[in-house]
């Protein structure tokens, strides 16, 4: 059990990938900070720090729901202060909140840009920020951002520029902390699936129960955490993993179980 009693911050972790992560390092005994904006739940999304602070509690772990919009730095250093007033540090982070538009250009409003770039870039600079400190002090530290490889081939920024420009941003985020904070032996690395993850955003922005069906369950992002997250902070740094690359390193190569629709073909990610 190599997180019990590990102290992760996670952004977003009301819902979703982010509580799949929570809830298979709660099985270890770990302490999760559930930062999110979510204290009432909204039929079309499910979830709030409440509930998933009850579902780690159940599967073993401790709960810290902490509300937290990460695009105000008063709130991430509230956030953080709580966490370390509680729990008295932190040993890893996970950057897993994120917005989401698949526009063209032309259809991308202001505030939609803003929206992206404030929750995605700025936000996850800003916690990453705050939780360094902490993270120095931290045992086997670890960073980890939930984000695609950076592919500057055209078709991969053609079809909704702004979206892949924050989600970019993300994963240079991971690459330049890994070699800035190589030398405390902080770990940056960035996570992203092989295919289409059943989430409210599929459900709700990509493609309904059809898209549904053609993709994986959050599990399988969580276990391909989990590994990268058990490895040693002062080798394992600077990657842009893919959770199938993960598993079949670890010797998993049965994927099916993590399908939503066994034997169901399969959707290949936005970014891959």
């Amino acid at each position: 059990m190599p997180f019990k009693s590990k102290v992760i911050f996670i952004t977003g972790a009301s819902r979703g990938i982010g509580k799949a992560i929570a809830l298979k390092l709660a099985k270890d005994g770990a302490r999760i900070v559930i930062a999110s904006k979510s204290v009432e739940e909204n039929p079309k999304l499910g979830g709030t720090i409440f509930s998933a602070a009850k579902e780690i509690e159940e599967a073993g772990g401790e709960a810290l729901p902490v509300q937290c919009d990460i695009r105000f730095e008063d709130q991430v250093s509230n956030a953080v202060a709580k966490t370390v007033g509680k729990f008295g540090g932190i040993d890893i982070l996970i950057n897993n909140a994120s917005a989401i538009s698949l526009t063209t250009t032309e259809k991308t409003e202001a505030r939609r840009f803003d929206l992206m770039h404030d929750i995605n870039v700025r936000g996850t600079f800003l916690v990453s920020k705050a939780c360094i400190p902490y993270l120095r002090k931290g045992s086997n530290a670890h960073i980890l951002n939930l984000s695609p490889p950076v592919n500057l081939q055209p078709r991969w920024l053609a079809n909704h520029l702004a979206y892949t420009l924050s989600k970019y941003n993300m994963t240079m985020i991971a690459m330049g902390l890994a070699e800035e904070l190589k030398k405390d032996k902080i770990a940056a690395n960035a996570l992203w699936p092989r295919t289409t993850i059943a989430t409210a955003a599929v459900q709700n922005l990509l493609g309904g129960e059809a898209l549904m069906k053609m993709s994986r369950t959050p599990e399988i992002v969580a276990e391909a955490a989990y590994y990268i997250l058990s490895r040693s902070s002062g080798t394992c740094t600077g990657n842009c993993f893919i959770d199938e690359q993960v598993l079949t390193e670890e010797g998993i190569t049965d994927l099916e179980k993590y399908s939503v629709v066994p034997g169901a073909r399969l959707y290949n990610d936005l970014f891959l």
